[in-house]
């Protein structure tokens, strides 16, 4: 078992709409897909956010498209619009989320996909 960080298991897509965060996270290979059902829960993710207070995580779990989407709410500071804080769009904060550190067994591990330069 080794620790690698979401970036390397998955990419993601986002979106933001007023003070609610919408988060896709997409598998780069269909047999990590489990592993991210097991380990990228909303409770996870609400653990991941917790500075930003979010007053919900919502988990929604697209098999077809080896992804899944989550909705965080009040994470964005009032909105785009209405937030001082520069950093506060949803594609910052999808870096934040490809942070996280999960388990992968080592045969799972040769799906992962290294930075350049990373040995």
């Amino acid at each position: 078992m080794t620790r690698l960080e979401l970036h390397a298991l998955a990419h993601a897509r986002t979106g933001d709409k007023g003070n609610r965060l919408n988060i896709s996270l997409i598998a780069y290979e269909p047999a990590l897909y489990p592993l991210l059902l097991l380990h990228v829960t909303e409770a996870a993710v609400a653990m991941r956010f917790i500075h930003r207070k979010p007053s919900s995580v919502k988990r929604y779990e697209l098999p077809k498209m080896h992804a899944l989407n989550f909705v965080l709410d009040d994470v964005l500071d009032g909105g785009v619009t209405q937030a001082l804080n520069l950093d506060s769009h949803g594609k910052t904060l999808s870096f934040h989320l490809l942070g996280l550190r999960v388990p992968v067994p080592h045969e799972l591990a040769r799906y992962a996909r290294r930075a350049p330069g990373a040995g």
